[in-house]
């Protein structure tokens, strides 16, 4: 194999990429901020917004992944400089957007009583719920601001996003110092502060988008005097039509990601906070292959709307080595730094908590070694994923994501966690299983599809 020409491309996909890397840790660094701020609150405390988070994050992944469906249309429409269909795919995509975030929050909002029956501790619960009614409202804004992130994203601008990103952390990190502990004149709220935070910074966030956006010549024929008039019924439904399987695709792997949240607490508190230790540094370093992800999806719908598919295949592979080359330095450092990593989210001077502490930081170490290989295959699943929404091919995709997650995946989870003396560490192989799986069907589902459009081509 030449691989001189794919480390070719390393240059643009960073160029591409590195902006949409860091919005997209910014979103992470919100929920690591609050874990850790929280987790200095209690270990308890850490659990409840973790399971708080855990409904959010099922959300979130249907809001976000919804909203994907503009990038490649938008890219598409940009490579062919169809003004007038790029305008239609915002104005519409924004409304979608905008009616999914509602919608997300009713569902979550009027779900809360599930809460009760899902054998969590009693103490967990309790904290949880009115954490949660605060970051479900946080939902809206999420969701519209990914309506223009989306397509800014498509039109291969991807820096206003990283900005929104950095001000909305910043944001994040002074109302919860302000809120949780009561500083100056502020109320001291505890975990509650925190979900004040995530709400402010996310309403922030969208603002600050929606006039940096409009500011700029390239957007102002896109973005400006929007009118519902321009809503129709054709355009409405090829965003749906690709949103609904791209926000079911994201749902399968995040609910994997939560199931395993839900059977850490059904193990015990010390389960559930090491499971969230070691799910927000995983979480971290995904957001790597997730901003690759989308330079995927951008790159390939761009050779889709040239028609070069044989360049399409060589931006995909080059993208897809790159994260290879990414995650086997990150899986090499959660192995060196295992047992010094999780001692960050805990307050080592806990003199009544020492014992549960220890506990927690001892299994989150493990559950990083699991990491250090699943984040492997993680990566290459995700990148696929969206070198195939490029090409806007999002059924398949689906059905493989719910048969690795929830077919594989999840039972293997189910049986090692809770039938075994594996415990957590186990919950986290069924992980590994499921994301692997994922990462095998789904890049030859790609090479099936280059393959027979370049046959086709000639």
């Amino acid at each position: 194999m030449n691989l001189s020409i794919y480390f070719k491309e390393f240059r643009y996909n960073i160029q591409l990429a590195y902006p949409i890397i860091l919005a997209m840790l910014g979103h992470t660094v919100v929920g690591v901020i609050d874990n850790i701020m929280v987790g200095k609150i209690g270990a308890t405390e850490l659990a409840a917004a973790s399971l708080a988070n855990s409904f959010v994050f099922i959300a979130i992944s249907l809001g976000i992944g919804f909203s994907t469906a503009l990038t490649p249309l938008v890219a598409h429409s940009d490579s062919s400089n169809d003004h007038e269909e790029g305008r239609r795919i915002f104005v519409n995509g924004l409304f979608l957007c905008t009616i999914v975030g509602v919608f997300l929050f009713s569902i979550i909002f009027f779900c809360k009583p599930l809460l009760m029956y899902m054998g969590q501790p009693e103490e967990v619960t309790a904290l949880a719920k009115p954490f949660l009614d605060i970051v479900a409202l946080s939902l809206i804004p999420m969701v519209m601001y990914q309506a223009y992130k989306q397509f800014a994203d498509g039109k291969s601008q991807t820096k206003n996003a990283m900005y929104a990103t950095l001000i909305a952390n910043i944001t994040n990190v002074v109302c919860n110092y302000l809120l949780i502990y009561g500083v100056w004149i502020f109320p001291e709220m505890g975990m509650i502060g925190a979900a004040y935070g995530t709400l402010i910074s996310r309403v922030l966030m969208l603002v600050y988008m929606h006039f940096a956006l409009t500011s700029k010549d390239l957007f102002k024929p896109f973005l400006t005097q929007i009118s519902f008039k321009e809503l129709k019924k054709e355009m409405l439904q090829k965003i749906t039509r690709i949103g609904i399987p791209s926000g079911l695709t994201s749902f399968f792997e995040v609910a994997l990601f939560v199931g395993a949240v839900w059977l850490s607490g059904m193990i015990g508190t010390v389960s559930q906070a090491a499971n969230q230790i070691a799910l927000s540094l995983a979480s971290m370093t995904f957001m790597f292959a997730s901003g690759l992800s989308v330079a995927a999806m951008i790159r390939v719908g761009n050779q889709r709307g040239l028609g070069d598919y044989k360049k399409l295949k060589i931006v995909a592979r080059s993208i897809l080595l790159m994260t290879i080359l990414i995650y086997t330095v990150f899986a090499i450092g959660f192995v060196v730094f295992h047992e010094y990593i999780p001692m960050l989210f805990l307050d080592n001077n806990d003199i009544v908590n020492a014992e549960l502490n220890r506990e927690v930081i001892a299994v989150a170490g493990q559950l990083l070694l699991v990491a250090a290989i699943f984040q492997i295959s993680d990566g290459i699943q995700v990148v696929t994923l969206g070198a195939l929404r490029g090409l806007q091919d999002v059924n398949i995709p689906m059905m493989i994501t719910f048969v690795s997650y929830w077919v594989i995946g999840f039972p293997t989870s189910i049986y090692l966690g809770l039938y075994t003396d594996l415990g957590a560490v186990g919950i986290w192989y069924g992980l590994l299983a499921g994301l692997s799986a994922a990462a095998i069907f789904s890049y030859l589902r790609f090479h099936k599809l280059t393959e027979k459009l370049i046959r086709n081509n000639h």
